[in-house]
C-alpha cells in the first residue's frame, strides 16, 4: 500500500481529467454544429480553443511530475457527455435544444471545476507550485465559461426556450 499515496491520487487523477478534457473537444465540436443560437455556436466555439489549450497545461504538469501524458477512461465525464448526445438527438429541431445544450455544458463546467480544484489543493499541498499556478488558470478558465453560460442561459436561452421561439 506504499504506493497509495496523495501522489499517486494526484497523478490517477491528472490522468482522469486529461482523458475527460480531450473527449470534450469532440464534444464541444458536435454541441456547437447543433446549437441554433448563434451565440452559444460561439460561446462552444471559444471554449473548444480553450480546452485545447487546456490540453495543452495539462501535458505541462505531467511533465512538471515525470509522467507521459495519457488518460485514463473517466466514466463520470462519459455519461455527461452521453446525457448531452442524448438533448441533441431528442430536441433536435426545438426550441428547448440551446437550453438542453447549455445545461449540458453546465454539468460538463462543474464536473471540471471540481476536478481541477482538487487537483490544485493537492498540487499545493505536495509543494508542486508550478502545477498548482496551471491548475488554478485552467480553473479559473473553466469558472469564467460556467459565469458565460449563466449569463447566456438568464439572458436569451431559457426565455427563448420557455416561448418556444429559437434565440438569437
Amino acid at each position: 500500500m506504499a504506493d497509495k499515496n496523495l501522489e499517486t491520487l494526484f497523478h490517477e487523477t491528472l490522468k482522469d481529467i486529461y482523458y475527460a478534457e480531450r473527449k470534450i473537444l469532440s464534444a464541444l465540436r458536435k454541441m456547437a454544429r447543433a446549437a441554433q443560437s448563434e451565440d452559444l455556436k460561439t460561446a462552444f466555439k471559444t471554449h473548444e480553443e480553450e480546452t485545447q489549450t487546456q490540453v495543452e497545461r495539462l501535458s505541462q504538469v505531467f511533465e512538471l511530475i515525470g509522467k507521459r501524458p495519457r488518460g485514463k477512461t473517466c466514466d463520470a465525464i462519459e455519461g455527461i457527455i452521453a446525457e448531452g448526445e442524448d438533448i441533441m438527438e431528442e430536441f433536435k429541431g426545438s426550441p428547448a435544444l440551446d437550453a438542453g445544450l447549455l445545461a449540458a455544458a453546465q454539468a460538463v463546467e462543474h464536473y471540471e471545476i471540481t476536478r481541477y480544484g482538487t487537483l490544485k489543493a493537492w498540487a499545493q499541498v505536495l509543494g508542486m507550485d508550478e502545477a498548482a499556478s496551471l491548475l488554478d488558470q485552467t480553473l479559473q478558465e473553466e469558472s469564467a465559461t460556467d459565469e458565460k453560460l449563466t449569463g447566456l442561459a438568464e439572458s436569451v436561452i431559457n426565455a427563448a426556450a420557455a416561448t418556444g421561439q429559437e434565440a438569437a
